[in-house]
């Protein structure tokens, strides 16, 4: 009997190699090429297109209609959505195990079967009688939901064509095999072929797809990348350990705002959405404390308020240490730069450690000037006062250069009680802020004086 030809394939971008290599020649990765066994293309939906074929138009002649949106009665959920569901979209979630993402979508489906959508929930990780069982615990009003058991391709696609629901969630895409393939569940040509099989299927005038994924140690989906490029939206699923809080977060959505954040609370009874995320992220403390500063960022369309606590202490060893958690380390270090050379704070001989309250990451650089004033609070053990907020975006040469939505962030803060507002000068209204007072800098070394004036 001939042996089978082998080759190897990476796990990053789903190239095929000959032979082994420690580093991919087309993505660059190191360590990602796997061996598998050779396919042969057979079968004409293999080179089928994922969207329908159509003739040459001019884009001046096309009139696009807006998609209807299906709310999936989580209102967390459909934020991070653009607004709900869309018939014959692909949505990807992707999160660590055990965090919830399982619960989030059966108790989605079990409100949208209770309003008359016919639903169906492929398992390929449980069994019925533990998918029924947990929808027990949770007290959910299952209705007229489905639920198939299987992780055979074939089978699934047949069960969509004969259910026709206009719901259709896959637990998960690594479980799944496809029939044509000799390669087993989870490996890169399956999660290829079965999600690329499944996307077809919803394109086609079938139903919005929702795929659960595995994660890798570093947080990344599991699976060629090109997974990422084939659905409409992909969603990540976050949340620190030991927290009863997670985030849900857009990072591709091509039907609505990309970072936009829904923030859930893990309940007895499941997830249920927090509509004030903001007191999440602010610390209760009976009397101001040094080190502590309340920044305004924005996730997508929705502005948060986030304390930045910063701790600088003398350091033990000769290099100061920089640790951050929920920013970026090297940020810091440009930030402690700029601050030594423009406002005369020096931090050489510092350890400086820096958190954002609630697990929250920030990557907006808005959050700079919180930094700077956090760490100098610290420095010269001054607390800020408690009811100032602070954003703004510091520049190498000193300057506090505008933040995108600046009036949005400025209305949440009044919103919540903050009677200061330390803000770039380019972000001022040109009219009196109704409620809190505003104060407006250009340079580093005004917005030291400002703070504590």
């Amino acid at each position: 009997m001939a042996r089978a030809k082998s080759q190897y394939q990476c796990t990053q971008c789903g190239g095929l190699q000959p032979r082994w290599a420690g580093q991919c020649p087309q993505c660059m990765a190191w360590n990602t090429l796997e061996e598998t066994r050779a396919e042969a293309a057979t079968g004409a939906s293999r080179h089928a297109g994922l969207a329908a074929a159509g003739r040459v138009q001019a884009l001046a002649e096309i009139h696009g209609r807006a998609e209807p949106r299906l709310p999936s009665g989580l209102d967390e959920f459909d934020r991070v959505l653009g607004g709900g569901l869309v018939d014959g979209g692909v949505l990807l979630l992707g999160g660590d195990p055990g965090i919830g993402k399982s619960t989030l979508l059966l108790q989605a489906l079990c409100r949208l079967a209770a309003q008359g959508t016919v639903c169906l929930y492929v398992s390929g990780e449980e069994s019925a009688e533990q998918v029924a069982l947990r929808a027990r615990r949770l007290q959910l009003e299952p209705g007229k939901l489905q639920l198939l058991p299987e992780i055979n391709l074939e089978k699934i696609v047949a069960a969509i064509a004969t259910v026709k629901p206009r719901v259709v969630v896959i637990d998960s895409i690594q479980t799944l095999y496809s029939s044509e393939l000799a390669s087993a569940p989870g490996s890169v040509s399956q999660v290829r072929e079965c999600a690329a099989q499944l996307t077809r299927v919803a394109k086609q005038g079938g139903p919005t797809v929702v795929l659960v994924g595995h994660v890798t140690k570093e947080g990344t989906l599991a699976g060629p990348r090109v997974l990422e490029h084939m659905v409409d939206t992909v969603l990540y699923f976050e949340g620190e350990t030991g927290s009863s809080y997670r985030l849900i977060r857009a990072v591709k959505n091509r039907y609505g705002a990309v970072n936009e954040l829904g923030v859930f609370a893990m309940t007895e009874r499941g997830l249920k959405g927090v509509s004030n995320p903001s007191a999440l992220f602010l610390s209760q403390h009976a009397q101001p404390v040094p080190g502590s500063c309340i920044a305004v960022t924005q996730e997508g369309t929705r502005p948060l308020l986030v304390e930045i606590q910063a701790l600088a202490d003398t350091a033990s060893m000769p290099t100061p240490r920089r640790l951050c958690v929920g920013l970026d380390a090297n940020r810091l270090a440009m930030l402690l730069a700029v601050l030594h050379r423009h406002a005369g704070v020096m931090c050489s001989d510092q350890d400086v450690f820096l958190n954002a309250v609630g697990g929250v990451r920030i990557g907006e650089p808005a959050a700079d000037l919180a930094v700077l004033l956090a760490v100098v609070s610290s420095l010269r053990n001054r607390p800020l006062d408690a009811k100032l907020v602070v954003f703004g975006e510091i520049g190498l040469a000193g300057e506090v250069r505008p933040a995108p939505r600046g009036q949005e962030r400025l209305r949440e803060a009044a919103r919540l009680g903050f009677t200061h507002a330390l803000i770039p000068r380019a972000n001022a209204p040109r009219q009196a802020w109704d409620g809190i007072r505003l104060l407006a800098v250009d340079r580093v070394e005004q917005a030291l004086e400002a703070a504590w004036q």
